[in-house]
């Protein structure tokens, strides 16, 4: 942790406002705590996006809240590492909220970081008031031979393009090799043998916001029949329930409905404290 960070255990304290860089393993990442009194929200980012993509959201949700963000390794002003797995994105949770000295926080988790989100709190209950995961981390068997090998045709072919556009901040700091194996891990880790005990085995209020809209490259009624595969969690845990689902795509639901995913960090709070 940075020398000027001034983390605290009291969750009453007001804590100061503090960006910096928290060291991790082999890189350093980028993160911004708006400090506060109030209860710590902690927002995980889209696979290759960046923490600017929640200021709509924690607008809306005001200073009444300590909003807690980051760039993941590689991504954003985060710096580059070895180790672009997804138990280093969930490990990386715990660095944040120990650099930031948070005891217990709830996590929102856009895409990627909803996967991330719920194995957090799967994994560390009495760390979690609850988790917020927006249009991601449904039980879907989608990835196989065929779509890993269209995986890495992409990134090969979008391969010259990224270096031009990471001054931009729209594309991370990684090869596209890197990207896919990213993108590989996270389809055969969301496969519903391995995703579903996961979801099912959540203690802690965790609430959905669903995106409907049509996304690009998707074929047919493809992201549907993913997003069909919460129901059965919904049905058998019932800290699990979908909060909203909303008009918008999966890539504009952070900018056209974050305030159903902010009534979605409300909602999740209330249910998070009045089940301590």
């Amino acid at each position: 942790m940075t020398k000027n960070s001034t983390p605290s255990t009291d969750p009453s304290s007001d804590i100061p406002a503090w960006t910096g860089m928290v060291p991790v393993d082999d890189t350093a990442l980028a993160v911004t705590d708006t400090g506060g009194p109030g209860i710590p929200v902690v927002y995980l980012n889209g696979q290759f996006a960046t923490q600017g993509y929640w200021r709509r959201t924690i607008a809306d949700l005001g200073p009444e809240w300590r909003h807690i963000t980051y760039d993941e390794r590689a991504r954003g002003k985060s710096k580059r590492s070895a180790d672009y797995s997804f138990e280093a994105a969930v490990r990386d949770v715990g660095t944040v909220l120990a650099a930031r000295g948070v005891e217990r926080a709830l996590l929102v988790g856009w895409s990627y970081g909803a996967y991330v989100a719920a194995h957090w709190a799967h994994r560390n209950p009495d760390r979690t008031l609850g988790a917020v995961l927006v249009d991601g981390a449904f039980p879907y068997d989608w990835m196989d031979e065929a779509m890993e090998q269209r995986i890495r045709k992409l990134f090969r072919r979008l391969g010259w393009i990224m270096p031009l556009l990471r001054p931009t901040g729209l594309t991370p700091r990684m090869t596209a090799e890197q990207q896919a194996n990213s993108n590989i891990e996270l389809g055969r880790l969301g496969g519903a043998r391995e995703l579903t005990p996961v979801l099912e085995g959540l203690t802690v209020p965790t609430r959905y916001v669903v995106a409907s809209g049509t996304s690009f490259g998707s074929r047919g009624d493809e992201q549907e029949r993913i997003r069909a595969g919460l129901d059965p969690v919904t049905a058998r845990n019932p800290n699990v329930k979908v909060s909203a689902k909303v008009a918008s795509n999966h890539g504009a639901i952070l900018r056209k409905d974050y305030r159903a995913i902010a009534k979605a960090v409300r909602e999740t709070a209330t249910l998070g404290r009045t089940a301590r």
